[in-house]
């Protein structure tokens, strides 16, 4: 009778380990939407080794010396339609616009080494970028991880930047742990969003991402193919949408484009990043700061940049989350349209 326990438990663990394995090996699809062509899509190939891909909306009537580069959050972020209807009326306002795919997302190329998608690449992509363009200096709008991006981008060209919009910034990096239970002041009255990242995550991971993603970060290989990993990348951004507003109802669809790759390693990244605060320590350049009240970043992380940047501006904008130009655009561009004129 033992023995036959036994013979029943090691057949049991087998049976198991199988089914374990095949969820692990075997490649999943997920019902999301494909990547579609873009008429006004152009292509930077840059001495970094990156094929980037981009859109110009150009400006209209007399044309302002300082262009705007709008950098997307993500890591890995892409651009959609909106995000260029949203920031097109600016250039009736003199300003050429820039948009771009950045490395590993959207229409630009995938990396066969995943070890190279890094927050030090992405900085020099983008600088490599504005030395195609021609531009003495620019004008920065940074949502999000675009955010962290600009200042890696300042720290090392301040004399390259005219004036930086910052919405829904993350952390500086390194992370200062300290800042995630730094309380904002009552007046502002910020408050949760009613969806989170991590109810996002819990819902959409399974098996054989977390896989994917262990073989990534501990390996630098691929599990999974390109395409495989950002659908489930698509996959994961409805519901991540549902985070960034405050009424989760109001939550985009989710758009093809999304890295997941070069959102993975980036993250990994920034961990041994060069910290940049020392040299941003006393920066002059007028800096906007916009946050949602209901975003989800929490507060110590614009009050670290409101330490940083003493020539700042502080925007809070009534019934909006993270991505704020999604509940608020009307006020969205106004705001960024105020400071630009000042």
């Amino acid at each position: 009778m033992r023995k036959k326990f036994f013979k029943f438990i090691k057949y049991t663990l087998l049976l198991l380990l199988a089914i374990y394995l095949l969820m692990v090996f075997i490649p999943r699809t997920y019902d999301v939407p494909h990547i579609q062509q873009r008429e006004s899509t152009q292509y930077w190939e840059l001495p970094t080794g990156s094929k980037i891909a981009y859109t110009l909306v150009s400006a209209i009537g007399t044309k302002k010396p300082n262009p705007i580069f709008y950098l997307q959050g993500g890591p890995g972020g892409f651009i959609s339609d909106r995000n260029i209807k949203i920031l097109t009326p600016l250039s009736e306002d003199g300003y050429d616009i820039y948009l771009y795919d950045q490395i590993g997302s959207g229409r630009s190329e995938r990396l066969s080494n995943i070890t190279d998608y890094t927050a030090d690449r992405h900085k020099k992509d983008l600088e490599e970028i504005i030395k195609k363009t021609g531009a003495d200096k620019v004008i920065i709008i940074g949502q999000s991880w675009g955010a962290i991006l600009a200042t890696l981008f300042i720290a090392d060209n301040p004399d390259k930047v005219e004036k930086v919009i910052f919405t829904g910034p993350g952390s500086i990096r390194p992370l200062r742990e300290e800042l995630l239970n730094t309380n904002a002041p009552d007046s502002l009255n910020l408050r949760n969003p009613p969806y989170s990242n991590r109810n996002a995550n819990d819902k959409s991971k399974n098996v054989r991402i977390n896989a994917i993603t262990f073989w990534a970060k501990s390996f630098g290989k691929k599990l999974a193919s390109d395409k495989e990993a950002d659908d489930f990348q698509t996959y994961l951004n409805s519901e991540l949408n549902k985070a960034t507003v405050c009424n989760s109802s109001k939550a985009l669809k989710s758009e093809a484009g999304g890295g997941f790759y070069v959102q993975v390693m980036t993250v990994q990244s920034l961990n041994e990043i060069k910290d940049p605060r020392p040299k941003l320590k006393d920066c002059k350049i007028p800096i906007l700061i916009m946050k949602g009240q209901c975003d989800n970043q929490p507060w110590g992380f614009v009050n670290e940049y409101l330490e940083i940047f003493p020539n700042h501006q502080l925007k809070i904008i009534p019934d909006a989350g993270h991505s704020i130009s999604v509940e608020q655009p009307e006020v969205y561009l106004k705001t960024i349209r105020e400071f630009l004129n000042q």
